[in-house]
């Protein structure tokens, strides 16, 4: 049972083309170190998404120096019990 509910459910992704793209991409890489400049690629890519929202942010007025000081010193963790 559980057998045939694994295969159903793989029968039922279907990728996008990006997704095909970057599988495609990622094929070819045989190394570690090709892993390692991907990741590192892939991490750029994003902390210039970042960056640049943040830029939109700021430049909008949403986002200020005001508004920076008072997050100063927060924080955000999760709390976790025992």
């Amino acid at each position: 049972m559980l057998q045939t509910e694994k295969r159903n459910n793989m029968e039922a992704i279907t990728f996008t083309p990006a997704q095909v793209h970057v599988f495609n991409l990622v094929s070819h890489i045989k190394s570690d170190k090709g892993l390692s400049q991907l990741r590192d690629q892939l991490a750029a890519f994003y902390a210039k998404q970042v960056d640049d929202e943040m830029d939109a942010l700021w430049e909008s007025g949403q986002w200020d120096a005001q508004r920076l000081q008072q997050l100063r010193g927060s924080h955000f963790r999760t709390h976790y019990s025992k």
